[in-house]
């Protein structure tokens, strides 16, 4: 009778195809979680903004009507001057609506899953108040997996 120590080669290479299957899906979940945190800068960003085109609404009873020159109406700095280290741009339309532009060019760095798409700020106004939609309705284009929860369809 001999006395067997150790493990054999299948067990070993069924130990490691398990290893493999896991690290697999834990990197493909890190990578998503990584691009939801670049996007939550934009998201950040555009709330200094809703501040000066809600107090701008609540004065005038009307949003600012200058395309190109939306940001300066408001009183904030140029659209291509406000930006993060994975935000390009957050620029506001004529009609209050807030586009968070997301580049992956030099100095920004953002996902490439992210690069140019459009995270959309769309005020809805209520008496007195003014809710924000940043669903794809409202012309969101990053995808629903990497936007904020309350931005998801």
């Amino acid at each position: 009778m001999i006395n067997q120590k150790g493990f054999t080669l299948i067990e070993l290479m069924i130990v490691v195809a398990i290893i493999a299957i896991l690290a697999a899906i834990a990197i493909a979940q890190y990578q998503d979680y990584v691009i939801r945190s670049q996007v939550s800068e934009g998201s950040a960003l555009a709330d200094g903004m809703k501040t000066a085109l809600a107090e701008f609404y609540n004065n005038n009873g009307r949003f600012a009507n200058a395309p190109g020159v939306a940001n300066s109406s408001y009183g904030l700095a140029s659209a291509l001057s406000i930006v993060g280290s994975y935000v390009g741009g957050v620029g506001v339309g004529g009609t209050g609506k807030i586009a968070v532009i997301f580049s992956s060019s030099a100095p920004q760095k953002a996902n490439l899953a992210i690069n140019a798409k459009v995270l959309m700020f769309s005020p809805i106004t209520h008496a007195g108040s003014i809710e924000w939609n940043c669903r794809s309705s409202g012309g969101t284009t990053v995808l629903g997996k990497y936007r904020p929860v309350i931005c998801r369809d």
